[in-house]
């Protein structure tokens, strides 16, 4: 496990999910609600952030790994589905938006470790509209976690309708993917 800056962000991503999460059960009396929110959107922005800069950095840096390459995306989508549970028990998302986000992140994951498997994890990389629903869910999230009106606008309202279309991205998103390696699974069956 090679360490370099990029994993290291990557493990700060993860370890930084227990502190967001924690921040919701600390007594109110601690912290408010509207502070607890505050600190759990900059918690979540700051790792979306370094999720952004590992990325970039290995490339610069030429820090590139194959465990590098399988950690980063395990950091993001524990990251998005502890957000999802929190803002779930909150009241701020919908209980089906959270099935369709979390069961396709599980639905391809799976599908990729297969198809790896296989020697055919090329069918299933990364498309163009599955960073279009990523980046909906990153600027989504942070909005819901805030909660709290800026002046005029509301983000709760521009946070709920950008789930949203990340929900709706989600499952096209998966369909794409399903259809790409079908006749890959149709051909190993």
């Amino acid at each position: 496990m090679p360490f370099n800056i990029p994993n290291l962000l990557t493990w700060l991503r993860i370890l930084l999910i227990p502190l967001f999460v924690g921040i919701f059960y600390f007594e109110k009396s601690w912290v408010s609600l509207p502070n607890q929110n505050l600190v759990a959107t900059v918690i979540f922005t700051l790792a979306a952030v370094t999720d952004w800069f590992d990325g970039w950095l290995a490339r610069r840096l030429n820090q590139t790994s194959a465990f590098g390459a399988f950690l980063d995306p395990v950091a993001d989508k524990l990251m998005v589905a502890a957000a999802l549970i929190v803002l779930l028990q909150l009241g701020r998302v919908d209980a089906i938006v959270v099935l369709i986000i979390i069961g396709r992140e599980i639905t391809i994951s799976a599908l990729r470790e297969w198809m790896a498997q296989m020697g055919e994890s090329k069918s299933v990389a990364v498309s163009f509209l599955g960073k279009i629903k990523t980046a909906s869910q990153m600027v989504a999230i942070p909005l819901l976690l805030y909660d709290d009106l800026l002046g005029r606008f509301d983000p709760h309202l521009v946070g709920t309708w950008l789930i949203y279309a990340a929900a709706v991205m989600t499952l096209v998103s998966m369909v794409y993917y399903l259809k790409m390696a079908l006749p890959l699974i149709n051909k190993r069956l």
